[in-house]
C-alpha cells in the first residue's frame, strides 16, 4: 500500500512537472500566435477615470518625465513591490492631465514592443488586469489624439493581454486576483463592444457571487478587508455598465445590496477598525466620499453579519466574533480568534485584539494568526483552529472549528452574548463556552469562560489573554487582585475571582505590516476534571 506521504510526494511532482510544461508551452511562439487571434474593433466606450475613486489612492499629482526613459522596462534592479508597481500603470492616475499625451503613449508604446510576448513576471494575473484597467480609463493620455498605428498597437495588445486572461484566471488560486481580472474582462468587454469579452466577464462574476458569499452576503472568507475589496469591485463595475448605457444584471445588484448592509454594519454604523480575521487599521474615508457622490445608501437590519455580532449604544460598542472557521479555500487570512472580542468606550479602544501581519512570507504572519493574539481562551499554548501551509506558503485551515452555541441579549438594560466552540475538543476533550454581559447603567462586563469537560479529557494549561492598544496604560495593584486599565478618556478597573492575574508584554500588529510592543492582561490555570467557569469582570472606576 502506497503511504499518504509517497502520495503526496508524487502529486507534488506531477503538479511541479504541469508547471513547468506550461510555462514552457506560454513562452512559446505557438501560444503567442493563439493569443494574437483579435478583431479589429475599436475603443467605443471611454470610462470616466474617476470612477476608480474607490479603488485608487492618489498620490500627489507627478510629471510624465519621471517615467520618460526607454530603459525603465528593463531595469533589473528594481525590487518586486515597485516593479509590480511600475508594470501595472496604476500610477497613471497620479499623472496630472496636463502632461503631454505624446511622452504618455510612447512610454505605453515602449511597453507594449518590450512585453509584446507572455512574461511570467509582468503578465501575472494582477499586474495584467490592472494595467489593462488603467490604460483604457485613462485614455485621454493613454489613447487620444494618437495616430492610427499606435491605435491599432494599443488595441491589439490590450485584447492579446485579455486572451491570456481568459486562458488563465480559472487556473488561479488566488480569489482577489478573480475579482480584478474579471472586472478588467469586462471592461475590454464594454469598451469595445465585444460580447464575446462582455458575457464572459458577467459570467465569471455571477461565479464568483455564487461561490464566494453566504446567504447574507457576507464573503465566506470572513475577512473584513475582503468584503470592502468585493464591494468596490462590483460597485465599479456596475458604474462602467451606468455608464456605458448597459443593462445591470440583478444578481449584481443584490449583491451589492447585501454587501452593503454587511459594510454598513462593520465599518458606516461604527467607523471603527474591528481587528478580526486579517483586518487591519485603515481609512474608508474616500470610499464613503465615493458612495456618497454616487448615492450608494446602506443600511444594516440585524447586529450579526457573518460570524460578528455588534452592540452598541452612545457610550459602548461591544464586538464579537462567534463564527466559525472558513473552507479551507476561503481561509488565507483567518485568524484563529474564536469568541474573541474588543471593546471601545467613546472612540478609545478599552480591549482589543492584536490585528494582522498580511506578509504571508514573514513569520510574524503565522504568529499573527495565532489564538494567543486574540482576546479569549487558549490552552497548552495551541490556537483553537488547526492551521497548515499549502503549496504557497499560506496557513490555510487544516483542521475546521465549529460553533456549537449560540444566544444574544440586546436589551436597554443588559447585554448578553453567548458562544461556544469545538476547536479544543478533540485535542483535549473540552469545549469553550463564553458568556460577556454588559449593565450599560454600571458600567460593567461581567465574563464567564467555561470549561465542559467531554469525552477524551486531557489536562493541561490555560490562559484567557486581554489585550490592549500600544498607548493604554496598565497597573497591577499592589494585593494584586486586580489590574488598572488607564485609557485616554477613562480608567477601568480589570479583576478575576479565585484564579491568577498577570499583566505581560505582547506584540500588536494593527497597523499593516508592522508591530509594535503592548500589554495583555492574563488569566491563567490548569484545567480539571470536571467543568470549570473562569470569572472576571470589567469596570469604569
Amino acid at each position: 500500500m502506497v503511504s499518504k506521504n509517497s502520495f503526496n510526494f508524487i502529486t507534488e511532482f506531477f503538479n511541479y512537472f504541469s508547471n513547468q510544461i506550461r510555462k514552457i508551452y506560454l513562452s512559446s511562439k505557438l501560444y503567442n500566435k493563439k493569443i494574437s487571434k483579435i478583431d479589429p474593433k475599436a475603443i467605443e466606450y471611454k470610462p470616466s477615470p474617476n470612477l476608480l475613486d474607490c479603488l485608487i489612492k492618489y498620490e500627489k499629482k507627478n510629471n510624465i518625465d519621471n517615467y520618460y526613459l526607454n530603459s525603465i522596462w528593463s531595469n533589473r534592479e528594481i525590487n518586486e513591490i515597485d516593479y509590480k508597481k511600475l508594470h501595472n500603470f496604476f500610477w497613471l492616475f497620479t499623472i496630472d492631465l496636463k502632461s503631454s499625451k505624446k511622452i504618455t503613449q510612447s512610454i505605453i508604446l515602449n511597453w507594449i514592443e518590450t512585453n509584446h510576448k507572455y512574461n511570467s513576471r509582468n503578465w501575472e494575473i494582477d499586474i495584467l488586469s490592472k494595467r489593462v484597467i488603467s490604460w483604457i480609463s485613462n485614455s485621454r493620455l493613454s489613447y487620444d489624439e494618437s495616430d492610427q498605428s499606435y491605435k491599432e498597437k494599443f488595441n491589439s495588445s490590450i485584447k492579446k493581454q485579455i486572451n491570456h486572461l481568459i486562458n488563465e484566471i480559472t487556473r488561479s488560486r488566488w480569489v482577489n486576483d478573480k475579482m480584478v481580472g474579471c472586472s478588467a474582462i469586462t471592461l475590454v468587454g464594454l469598451t469595445y463592444k465585444d460580447n464575446k469579452y462582455l458575457n464572459y466577464g458577467l459570467t465569471l462574476l455571477k461565479k464568483i457571487i455564487n461561490s464566494s458569499f453566504d446567504i447574507q452576503g457576507f464573503p465566506k472568507s470572513r475577512s473584513i478587508r475582503q468584503l470592502i475589496f468585493y464591494l468596490k469591485h462590483f460597485i465599479l463595475i456596475r458604474e462602467w455598465l451606468k455608464e456605458s448605457q448597459n443593462e445591470i444584471p440583478d444578481y449584481l445588484n443584490e449583491i451589492i445590496y447585501y454587501l452593503g448592509q454587511s459594510y454598513n454594519f462593520i465599518w458606516q454604523d461604527t467607523n471603527k477598525n474591528l481587528l478580526f480575521n486579517g483586518n487591519h487599521k485603515n481609512t474608508n474615508t474616500n470610499f464613503d466620499k465615493f458612495l456618497d457622490f454616487h448615492k450608494y445608501k446602506f443600511k444594516k437590519e440585524n447586529y450579526e453579519y457573518g460570524g460578528y455580532v455588534i452592540l452598541k449604544n452612545k457610550n459602548i460598542i461591544l464586538s464579537t466574533d462567534l463564527g466559525g472557521s472558513p473552507e479551507k479555500k476561503f481561509s488565507s487570512d483567518y485568524q484563529s480568534g474564536a469568541l474573541s472580542f474588543e471593546i471601545f468606550y467613546n472612540n478609545c479602544k478599552l480591549i482589543s485584539n492584536c490585528g494582522y501581519f498580511q506578509n504571508y512570507k514573514h513569520q510574524l504572519n503565522s504568529i499573527s494568526k495565532s489564538t494567543a493574539t486574540h482576546s479569549t481562551l487558549i490552552l497548552d499554548n495551541r490556537s483553537s483552529c488547526n492551521l497548515k501551509k499549502d503549496v504557497d506558503g499560506i496557513l490555510k485551515v487544516n483542521k475546521d472549528l465549529k460553533i456549537l452555541k449560540k444566544n444574544i441579549i440586546n436589551d436597554k438594560k443588559v447585554w448578553c452574548i453567548i458562544g461556544s466552540h469545538d476547536g479544543y475538543l478533540k485535542e483535549y476533550g473540552v469545549i469553550h463556552e463564553r458568556k460577556i454581559e454588559y449593565s450599560p447603567d454600571k458600567f460593567l462586563f461581567i465574563g464567564t469562560d467555561k470549561l465542559i469537560k467531554k469525552k477524551k479529557f486531557k489536562s493541561s494549561n490555560f490562559e484567557i489573554r486581554f489585550h490592549f492598544d500600544p498607548n493604554v496604560k496598565i497597573t497591577k495593584t499592589q494585593d494584586e487582585k486586580s489590574i488598572l486599565i488607564e485609557l485616554e478618556n477613562s480608567g477601568w478597573r480589570f479583576s478575576c475571582i479565585d484564579h491568577k492575574i498577570d499583566v505581560e508584554t505582547g506584540l500588536y500588529f494593527g497597523n499593516k505590516n508592522s508591530f509594535i510592543e503592548n500589554q495583555n492582561i492574563f488569566i491563567s490555570g490548569i484545567t480539571q476534571n470536571e467543568d470549570q467557569e473562569i470569572l472576571w469582570e470589567i469596570i469604569k472606576i
